[in-house]
């Protein structure tokens, strides 16, 4: 999908002057034809500055649905191919920024591999792979979430912030079960090894393949993953493009290797 963003300055300018030539007039004639019967006020300085009251009035209801619009439009173009970056530029915001104002977006499945191309397993799912990430730091959530959704990595992400909270999720009868579970290590309450442990020793939730995603390289916490039936073990780089391309290798372990859990 093609960006938004390339038009000049001076093109940018002639937009803005529009948008808010558009906002005046939208303003005025809301408070002429739908706020004319309410009082104004009695006098002085505030009845002189009635008339600017209305139209603030009609601001506010032009901003609530500008809001409710922009919702409606960027939730169209994320199941139309676009991403969070692309929604961000579109909006002159950061992908972050992005993520925050319009959270949970359904976006369009990866593009169906070529057969020749490392990923044609995904042709045995038929579908896009929903992800439970299991990490109690925003930062780190947002970059992970971020980058999954980027590559197509994910359709979905569900988010919790401990072991605790992520048995909650998996053992309730009303959520469907996800493909993937990225796991931090370092986590309050039942923290990555435990919850590992408890996946793997339960015979409904063993299936599902599990992806340590930390910043502990201790050779300990290495082996001690993979002796807990871990996928694979990642360690998260400062890097964002090694972490991408920690999350193609990702990508790439889970559709050639793992085989999907049953859905209920």
């Amino acid at each position: 999908m093609s960006s938004p963003a390339v038009a000049t300055v001076l093109q940018e300018d002639e937009i803005a002057a529009l948008a808010d030539t558009a906002v005046h007039e939208l303003a005025h004639r809301i408070a002429l034809q739908a706020f004319s019967g309410e009082p104004a006020a009695e006098s002085g300085a505030a009845g002189l500055g009635s008339t600017a009251l209305t139209r603030l009035h009609a601001l506010a209801h032009i901003q609530r649905a500008l809001e409710r619009r922009a919702r409606q439009e960027a939730a169209g173009a994320a199941r139309a191919g676009a991403t969070y970056p692309q929604l961000g530029e579109a909006w002159n915001m950061s992908r972050q920024g992005a993520r925050r104002r319009w959270p949970g977006l359904a976006f369009a499945p990866s593009p169906a591999p070529t057969p020749d191309s490392r990923s044609a397993a995904m042709n045995v799912l038929q579908r896009p792979y929903d992800v439970l990430l299991v990490e109690d730091d925003a930062a780190d959530a947002l970059l992970i979430e971020d980058a999954l959704h980027e590559h197509g990595a994910a359709r979905v992400i569900t988010r919790v912030s401990d072991g605790l909270d992520a048995l909650t999720y998996l053992r309730d009868p009303a959520t469907e079960r996800p493909d993937l579970i990225v796991l931090d290590l370092n986590m309050p309450r039942m923290n990555g090894r435990e919850l590992l442990a408890v996946l793997k020793s339960d015979d409904d939730l063993a299936l599902i393949p599990v992806v340590i995603l930390t910043t502990s390289a201790a050779p300990d916490d290495v082996q001690g993953a993979y002796r807990g039936h871990a996928n694979a073990y990642v360690t998260k780089p400062v890097n964002l493009d090694q972490f991408i391309g920690a999350v193609r290798s990702i990508d790439a372990f889970f559709l050639e290797t793992s085989v999907g859990p049953p859905r209920q």
